[in-house]
Parts: structure tokens; sequence; C-alpha cells
């Protein structure tokens, strides 16, 4: 085992992890007979190796830093949020039919009324299954598992049946919403090779940093964690557990949410019928547990999982190895991480070493002889 620092431990593991899984795909890829030299070599060229790929990667990355953090506010509460899919649809769809019906509003109000009404739909999705665990002690798991399908069709039936037929093509496509209601800047999508980049980068680094911020400088964040290590000890320090678990869910769910307006106000600028749960919920709750649920780690692991993504589309076209490769790659990766625990035990972590107590020339203990005067004062 090599001895290294808790910091450095908590970086090496899912280090090793990443590194584990692309082994596992690279065996894979040799066992059908595919290069995974030229399988990755591909995927990191179609990613970064030009300016339209890495507009593609940064745009694919901005939606799950928002999911991930959506779940990472959550798990440090002590809750597995599963229902950032149902979060992150509610929240596309929300912002669309804001955008959609009010064509004429000016930019500067109606852009950041469809991004805060996405916001807080996938809070009041993620806040009902906070408020049925704080007031019945229901499971989360499968509250927002249930809610996933809740807002899925639901979702469906407000499109097709409810929203106007002005503001739709047909019953399974919204129109494209106009200019004064998009994310998509013109100059930054031409320095990116015409790329689909879009302001929601900014919109997720500003997360990224409130994330930071809330978590480590607020009392609130310090109340959320508190809640999750230990609710017995925070309820006798006089934390209320039931608000904690509801605000914790509410800023999970309007992550989430913000995840799903900017694939729908940035990337692609509509909203269609999902036949299944948004792929950007699962993927960010994988890139919260890569990141070690920090802000800067979190940031990373949706650039792997973006540069994966995009990359694999690449990998397919270029070396002609299937897509699913991909998907084996990062499962793999999921796995390692999951098994940390396991990964751990090739490190030993040092202990903080301790200092001797300074000793008088006469052989006496400086600690004791003030203790013992403090005593007799």
């Amino acid at each position: 085992m090599l001895k290294v620092t808790p910091k450095t431990k908590k970086i090496l593991v899912p280090l090793i992890s990443i590194f584990a899984g692309f082994l596992v795909g690279a065996l894979i890829m040799l066992i059908w007979s595919y290069n995974p030299f030229e399988a990755y070599s591909s995927m990191f060229s179609s990613a970064l190796g030009n300016m339209n790929g890495i507009g593609e990667t940064i745009r694919e990355a901005t939606p799950l830093i928002f999911t991930a953090i959506g779940f990472a506010i959550a798990s440090s509460a002590g809750f597995f949020n599963i229902g950032l899919p149902g979060q992150a649809q509610a929240g596309w769809l929300t912002s669309i039919w804001i955008v959609l019906a009010n064509p004429n509003m000016p930019k500067v109000i109606l852009l950041p009324l469809a991004v805060i009404a996405g916001a807080l739909a996938g809070a009041v999705v993620a806040g009902v299954a906070g408020w049925l665990r704080a007031q019945f002690g229901t499971n989360e798991v499968i509250t927002t598992i249930m809610l996933n399908y809740i807002v899925l069709y639901s979702c469906q039936y407000l499109m097709q049946q409810v929203m106007s037929s002005k503001l739709r093509i047909d019953t399974d496509t919204t129109k494209t919403i106009t200019a004064n209601g998009s994310l998509k800047i013109d100059w930054l999508s031409s320095m990116f090779g015409d790329s689909r980049i879009n302001a929601g980068i900014f919109l997720a680094l500003i997360g990224v940093f409130i994330y930071w911020y809330l978590m480590k400088k607020t009392t609130t964040g310090f109340e959320i964690r508190s809640v999750g290590a230990n609710p017995y000890a925070s309820r006798y320090a006089g934390m209320s557990t039931k608000k904690n678990i509801i605000y914790s869910m509410l800023l999970s769910g309007g992550f989430a949410g913000l995840g799903g307006v900017v694939q729908g106000l940035g990337t692609y600028q509509n909203y269609f019928t999902q036949t299944t749960s948004l792929d950007i919920g699962w993927d960010g709750l994988s890139v919260a547990l890569l990141g070690g649920g920090t802000a800067i780690g979190i940031l990373l692991a949706a650039i792997l999982f973006s540069i994966l993504k995009i990359g694999g589309l690449g990998m397919q076209t270029i070396a002609g190895i299937p897509y699913e490769i991909v998907s084996i790659v990062i499962a793999a990766i999921i796995f390692f991480v999951a098994i940390q625990y396991v990964i751990g035990l090739l490190f030993k972590t040092r202990k903080a070493s301790v200092e001797e107590p300074e000793q008088k020339t006469d052989g006496t203990n400086t600690a004791n002889t003030t203790s013992t005067e403090g005593g007799q004062r």
C-alpha cells in the first residue's frame, strides 16, 4: 500500500477508476478485434481536435453540470435523488412554453423569466418528494422514480392536449423559439466552428460557483451537510431536519430543472415529445459520483463524460467501432467509482503528525505545568 494524504487519496481514487474504465473498454475492443489505440485516438480528436468538436463538447457538458449539482446537493443531505430526469424535463417544457407564449416580450425580461420558471418547475417536482420524506418518512428513491414517469407522461399530455396548437408544429414538436428567448449567441457559436455551444455554459459556471459558496460558506449549506452526516445530532443542535430536507430537495430540483432549461433554450431551441427519461438526468448522477460531489470535481467529470459522448460518435464514424463501446466504458468507470472502497485499499492514509509537548530545561512538561498552575489559581 502507498502512503498518501487524505486529499491525495481523494484525487487518486477517481483517476484510477477512470483509467480502469478505459482499460476495460480497451480489453473488450481487443476481444472483438478492434484497435483500442485507434479508437481512443479518434474519440479524443473528434471531441477536442477542432473548434467545432470543442464547442459541442462544452455544450454537451453544460446540462450535466446542472443535473450533477442537483444530485450532489441532495446527496449532501443524505438523499438519493433519482428524479433528475423528470425534474430536468419539467424545466425544459416550462421554459419553452414561457418563451413561445410571449414572443414579443423584451429579451431582458423574457429570458430570465423563462430560466427562473424552468428552475422553479424542477424545484416543485423535487419538492413533492422532499415534502413526502419530511412529513411521512417516505423513501425518496421510490417517490423520485415514480415522479419521473408522472412528469414524462404529464409533459406529453400537456403538450398534446393543453398547449395551444399555435405554439406547435404538430402534436409531437413545438415551434422553434424566437431569438429574444434563446440562449444561443451567434458570436460564441461562430468562435467554436458553428457548434451549438450557447450561453448556458456561462450559467453553468455561475451555478458551480453558487454551489461551492452555498455548501461551504453559508449556514444553509452547513445545515444541509450536518443533516446528511447525522440527522439526530443536527436535531439536538437545534437544526430543523424537516426544513433542511425540503430545502435540499428544492435546491436539487431547481438545479436539475436548469439542466432542462439549457437543453431547450440552448441546444434544441424547442421541445419535442420524449419517449423515455432524459439521459442528462442519469448522466448527471454519474458525473456527481465521479466528481466526488465537489464543485471542481463535477466540472471536470462533466467535461470527461462529454468527451466520451461526443468523441464516441467520432469513434464510430472514423474507427468503425460501435458506439455501445462508449457506453461500456462509461459503465465501467461508474462501476469502479462505486467500488472506490476497494480501490482505496491500495492506499494507506497518513496520520496527521502530533507535535510533542515542549519540555522545560528542568525536564518538566510545559502543558502539565500550565494546567497545574491554572488549577492553583
